[in-house]
């Protein structure tokens, strides 16, 4: 099988970039459903949900990445991934996940009590964000 071309992909969160470097395909999780991207793609812009954002690599190995809300885009051979949070599959923190939960579920809360104002889709891709990585680690 001949090998695929190569792009640049960054997945950044608010603290640091996550990966950056180069790929020979990506997976996110869209809002309406997975969008897959390789080498040479058209310009696209997109919202993300929380799920899993697979990196594909030269060689077969792929990283996987449990990936809160966020946006996505594709331009000039580059893909760029900002997002919330992101914590490679081998890496999660159960501990860390739960607090996660913990605090999205109280902001819902706070939410839903007028106590603030905010996005509630966003607030419940926290949680699902927090749900997926609690899933993962088998809790």
């Amino acid at each position: 099988m001949a090998e695929r071309s190569l792009f640049s992909v960054s997945v950044v969160i608010p603290e640091r970039s996550v990966f950056d470097g180069d790929a020979e395909m990506i997976v996110v999780p869209g809002e309406d459903g997975e969008i897959g991207v390789l080498a040479r793609h058209v310009a696209l812009e997109a919202l993300l949900k929380a799920g899993s954002t697979r990196i594909h690599l030269s060689g077969g190995e792929v990283i996987e990445l449990a990936t809160g809300p966020g946006f996505f885009e594709v331009h000039s051979n580059r893909a760029l991934i900002l997002v919330d949070d992101a914590v490679d599959l081998r890496e999660i923190d159960a501990s860390r996940a739960i607090a996660q939960l913990e605090e999205a579920r109280a902001e819902l809360g706070r939410l839903e009590s007028g106590e603030i104002e905010g996005d509630r889709w966003r607030i419940e891709q926290k949680i699902k964000h927090a749900e997926y990585q609690l899933a993962v680690a088998g809790n």
